[in-house]
């Protein structure tokens, strides 16, 4: 059977919440599609929600949810991701709980110190989400809104059990996932479960261990243990943080079974070249997912998961040079470089390295000369060619944004 990823959209498919009427998913539950998707799960006694969506999607959470068997009994949320608290204060009614993991309080002092730092980091990749939200902020007072991070009346630590109307919750912690505060929402009686992002965003492939919007490593080792988890559930349906349900026990266990062989595989031979006394760059090139798993690499990316593991064992060190011990970057010397070799044979030797298929070693070179002088129109041109012959080799999310985003700032002085 060929990976699911091959048939389910992509990550450029995900679009923010537009009010429209909640998706009855059957079993009494509502999805509520968005930036990530937020699900209202009767009960006799009122609705529980799994996840919340953005901070600016509250409004709209509220009103696609009214007539779902309220009031607001619970909220939970899976990950410390604003994505999936953000609009937790616009849900939530007297008397609601709201239920996180124990771990919540690390994510919330993240976003507290360094939502500075990631939120430019980010926008590169999601413009339109950007817009859609200044959109939205045109439509309401901005001091209406509760951008804080929730508060949680009910924590889980490994295990915890809980009903609501009759309808029964089992919640597990899987530190694996996108954040270590990641937990899962099994219903028993329906042998459903929802699994936020532990996936990532995108089921049927590799996690991001590492993302270059800047975050956290991630484990491999709890990632593995985490799908062992969900396994352990034999779940019949998979309703996960974006896009439709995965259905039928046999499906999802083959392909989460799939997603934690690959990652297996990949931990176990990037250790085996570090033993072997390879550098991190040799392991990037060479460590591939086996084939016959057919995991895709649309959101994270196997050789970032490798350098990922790499360091998270080893750390920054390379043992190559004296210079990494120290805060002096190598392009403090570029324009040295550029001056000894002169900036048209550098050129010239990068324009070879485009038209011999590699773009990376162009780009090695033409960094230097936009280093020393970045108006170069020549080393912009060489520069432009590099980054279009790697956008198009690539499908995956965030090397695309990213490539796509330098094309542009490269082009803007065509």
């Amino acid at each position: 059977m060929a990976g699911i990823h091959r048939h389910r959209p992509g990550a450029d498919a995900l679009e923010a919440a537009t009010g429209e009427p909640a998706i009855s998913l059957g079993d009494d539950i509502w999805m509520s599609p968005g930036v990530s998707n937020s699900y209202a799960v009767a009960t006799d006694d009122g609705r529980v929600i799994v996840n919340a969506g953005l901070v600016f999607e509250g409004a709209l959470r509220q009103k696609v949810f009214a007539d779902v068997a309220g009031p607001t009994r619970a909220v939970v949320v899976t990950q410390g991701h604003a994505d999936h608290w953000g609009a937790v204060n616009a849900l939530r009614e007297d008397g609601t709980d709201v239920v996180m993991h124990a771990n919540y309080r690390y994510w919330r002092k993240d976003h507290e110190l360094l939502a500075g730092f990631r939120a430019p980091k980010t926008t590169f990749a999601f413009e339109k989400f950007s817009i859609a939200i200044m959109e939205h902020l045109k439509t309401v007072d901005p001091a209406t809104i509760d951008f804080s991070f929730p508060e949680p009346t009910i924590t889980v630590d490994r295990r915890r059990e809980l009903q609501y109307g009759g309808r029964r919750f089992e919640l597990a912690w899987t530190p694996g996932g996108e954040t270590t505060d990641s937990l899962v929402v099994w219903l028993p009686d329906d042998r459903i479960l929802f699994t936020g992002n532990l996936f990532g965003p995108l089921f049927g492939h590799v996690p991001n261990l590492m993302t270059i919007r800047g975050d956290r490593y991630r484990d491999p080792l709890l990632y593995i243990e985490s799908l062992n988890t969900v396994l352990s559930f034999a779940p019949e349906r998979l309703i996960t943080g974006h896009f439709d349900p995965i259905e039928g026990a046999d499906r999802i266990a083959e392909e989460v079974t799939a997603m934690r062989d690959a990652m297996q595989a990949v931990h176990d031979r990037t250790v085996e070249l570090m033993v072997a006394g390879a550098d991190v760059y040799t392991a990037m090139r060479e460590v591939r997912v086996p084939e016959h798993l057919d995991v895709g690499e649309g959101y994270g990316k196997t050789s970032w998961n490798v350098r990922a593991i790499w360091e998270m064992y080893a750390g920054w060190f390379q043992h190559r040079s004296t210079t990494e011990l120290y805060g002096i970057a190598p392009a403090s010397i570029a324009g040295d470089v550029v001056a000894a070799a002169g900036a048209e044979s550098l050129i010239e030797a990068a324009r070879g390295h485009v038209t011999g298929g590699r773009p990376v070693e162009a780009l090695h070179l033409t960094d230097l000369i936009l280093t020393a002088a970045p108006t170069n129109a020549a080393a912009r041109a060489v520069a432009l060619d590099a980054h279009r012959a790697l956008l198009g080799s690539t499908e995956n999310f965030w090397e695309r944004a990213w490539l796509t985003n330098s094309i542009n700032k490269l082009g803007t002085s065509e």
